[in-house]
């Protein structure tokens, strides 16, 4: 679960995250966050570091 906005400057980052996810596969990630007009290196951080672990840690609850 990507969090809403980045924990640094509070932009909301969510709700580029499905398209970033699809885009990613078929391209270059920096080129895609440039496209999405994701240009602070935080906000950049947030998306291109994110882990899915839910689909991991739920069976366990």
């Amino acid at each position: 679960m990507i969090p809403v906005r980045c924990y640094t400057c509070g932009k909301v980052i969510s709700d580029v995250w499905d398209e970033y996810k699809e885009r990613i596969k078929h391209e270059n990630p920096g080129k895609v966050l440039d496209e999405l007009e994701i240009k602070r290196y935080c906000c950049r951080r947030m998306l291109l570091a994110h882990a899915e672990l839910i689909d991991e840690i739920a069976p366990y609850e």
